[in-house]
């Protein structure tokens, strides 16, 4: 049996006393406005260091692992860097990529995945992209059908032998090509000896569509991020065969995105953005009743548009499958966790590119480190956790156990996406 990866070892560097007060004030009151204003205004927002943007349009699609974006704006925090957050809610991860690289969003709530694929020309219109930050780990979730559970399937091992029994076309759906859901989809398909390629037919749906589209028939399962997993299982047509976190423990998910380009022209308004959502990030992870704030918030019809009592439990990690199993989940969604969820780790963005390679979006291997520094801004973050008081971990790579025994730790990227036996 292989050793569980360790904790990250996460050192704290560069906190500021004026930043500290505040952050306390914010977390003891749960108001911004209690803050003192002057605080509020931050260091950054003074001389050459002022953001070169003083209002910014944020895009995100509505799920749960926007609520970073959206509470960095609703709490303030946004001007306490000196900068505007105007969320602005899109309808698919292919609007945000296009209006990314038109200019009509500055930054977005985005895929890991589909920032990798610009900036390499698949999956759309090449681009130099940028990740500032992690928005979130875990929480996404594979639901499948009502149906397949009345033909006795609760779990990848019993779909594959009801797959291989029925010999028909089995249609899952993602949310697009190169992204995450795609990739953990097709992960969790192979560990269980489902080739994602040849074995299914795979579509691309918008999140928000998701439980419409299998309430009509159109998929025997998907791949999305909460709240869409949870309301599949209120509205009783489908379960919850995994959770992403089954798939990888503390997993990379949505990134704060821009172009390139935009953050080489703004460095100083990409550094107070990222303060201000890394910081809101603390305030959700502070405690159970700033996550019930939080989901009471994005609930409204203006943010994820459901009933709060769909965000809420799986946000708390508190997790029913919808065939009778309730658990506390030891690897919940996650927005700070002492900086290790929002810090842009070199090894993630290596992984979507072995994910990448393996299924044949790439068709030759790039170079992986030399992809992943270029894109993940590790200069821009380490300016901004300074900002928000947040630690930084030891090293810009990490290491992991997949749900299938392998490891990931990023030092041999080429072999690890060569050794599967399961690809395109």
């Amino acid at each position: 049996m292989r050793n569980k990866p360790g904790k990250t070892d996460i050192t704290n560097t560069g906190r500021r006393d004026w930043l500290g007060s505040a952050a306390k004030a914010v977390a003891g009151a749960g108001l911004l406005g209690l803050v003192d204003p002057l605080v509020r205004a931050g260091a950054w927002a003074a001389g050459s260091d002022a953001p070169e943007k003083a209002e910014v349009r944020i895009g995100f699609i509505p799920l749960t692992d926007c609520a970073s974006v959206v509470m960095a704006s609703v709490l303030g925090l946004d001007k306490k860097h000196g900068v505007k957050i105007v969320p602005s809610k899109e309808a698919s991860w292919a609007g945000v990529r296009d209006k990314l690289i038109n200019g009509e969003l500055d930054f977005a709530h985005v895929l890991y995945g589909l920032v990798y694929g610009v900036h390499l020309g698949i999956g759309g219109p090449r681009k130099d992209m940028a990740v500032l930050m992690g928005i979130n780990q875990n929480g996404q979730g594979i639901t499948l059908s009502s149906k397949l559970h009345e033909a006795g399937v609760t779990d990848g091992e019993s779909l594959h032998k009801h797959m291989q029994a029925e010999k028909r076309a089995y249609t899952y759906a993602q949310t697009f090509p190169t992204g995450t859901h795609a990739m953990w989809l097709y992960y969790w398909l192979a560990a269980y000896g489902i080739d994602p390629m040849r074995d299914a037919r795979v579509i691309t749906v918008p999140p928000p569509q998701m439980v419409a589209n299998m309430r009509v028939g159109n998929m025997d399962g998907f791949c999305v991020g909460e709240p869409w997993g949870a309301r599949a299982i209120m509205d009783r047509i489908g379960f919850t065969a995994a959770t992403t976190q089954q798939i990888w423990a503390d997993h990379p998910e949505k990134v704060l995105g821009a172009t390139g380009e935009f953050v080489a022209s703004h460095p100083n308004t990409a550094r107070a953005v990222t303060a201000a959502i890394i910081e809101a990030g603390k305030w959700i992870d502070a405690s159970p009743a700033n996550r019930r704030k939080t989901a009471e918030t994005i609930a409204a019809k203006s943010y994820v548009n459901t009933a709060a009592d769909a965000i809420v439990d799986r946000m708390l990690g508190r997790y029913t499958d919808g065939l009778g199993k309730t658990w506390d989940d030891a690897h919940p969604m996650r927005f700070y966790a002492d900086g290790a969820a929002c810090f842009p780790y070199l090894s993630d963005g290596m992984w979507f590119l072995t994910q990448h390679k393996r299924w044949g979006l790439l068709k030759t291997h790039p170079d992986y480190r030399a992809v992943a520094g270029a894109i993940n801004r590790i200069d821009i973050y380490r300016q901004a956790a300074a900002a928000a008081g947040a630690p930084l971990p030891a090293s810009e790579m990490r290491q992991s156990v997949l749900m299938d025994g392998v490891r990931w730790d990023g030092a041999d990227p080429a072999a690890y996406a060569d050794a599967f036996s399961i690809k395109a």
